[in-house]
């Protein structure tokens, strides 16, 4: 971004905020499952708001999304975005689901929107503790769509967007399989700067 100098071990840090929220998110799942699930965070990067859909598969890449405001001290919008194959992969090993052709049940759709709830709460949690900055998450919603029509309707159903996105890869891992997921938390325009401020990243 231009505001700011960037640094790889800052970046580093950013991806160490994702861990410790990936860890709590693992032990939320397992004590709701019942089972071991671990995850981890590959890579965690900033990259432009208009390049979101693009790191997705394209605009018209059909995904699921669990998307929430977050108030507080640094108001932001957050998307848990993950593909519909993904989706199904995540809840038949997580939850031993047989999804169907006809698309997913309600009683499906509630274990996605959980999911994304307890990812979205570990991670807000985990930023929160570490820039010592108040952030809370609204009540989310979830979204089966093509990918630009998710984040059009996030941007009405919010306003206007930063033009910066903290995206963080996330890995759920049962036994031997994986499957991956995409964490995006938008910060309004006003809000990046505090949090890289509390990150003690000077502006350039």
């Amino acid at each position: 971004m231009d505001q700011f100098q960037i640094a790889e071990y800052q970046m580093d840090v950013l991806k160490e905020i994702g861990n410790i929220g990936a860890g709590n998110a693992a032990t939320a799942l397992s004590k709701l499952l019942g089972k071991q699930v671990d995850m981890k965070v590959p890579s965690a990067r900033l990259m432009p708001f208009d390049q979101i859909t693009e790191s997705l598969g394209g605009a018209e890449q059909v995904v699921t999304a669990v998307f929430l405001r977050v108030v507080g001290e640094v108001p932001g919008n957050m998307f848990f975005i993950i593909t519909l194959e993904s989706s199904k992969r995540l809840l038949n090993r997580l939850l031993g689901m047989d999804i169907g052709a006809d698309g997913f049940t309600e009683l499906e759709m509630s274990a996605l929107a959980e999911i994304g709830n307890i990812l979205a709460g570990s991670y807000l949690t985990s930023l929160s503790d570490f820039i010592k900055l108040n952030l809370q998450p609204t009540v989310p919603s979830l979204a089966i769509d093509m990918a630009g029509a998710i984040l059009s309707y996030g941007m009405l159903q919010y306003g206007q967007m930063g033009d910066q996105a903290l995206l963080i890869d996330t890995t759920f891992m049962e036994g031997n399989e994986e499957v991956e997921g995409h964490f995006f938390l938008i910060p309004d325009p006003e809000s990046i700067e505090r949090i890289f401020h509390a990150l003690g990243v000077p502006p350039s």
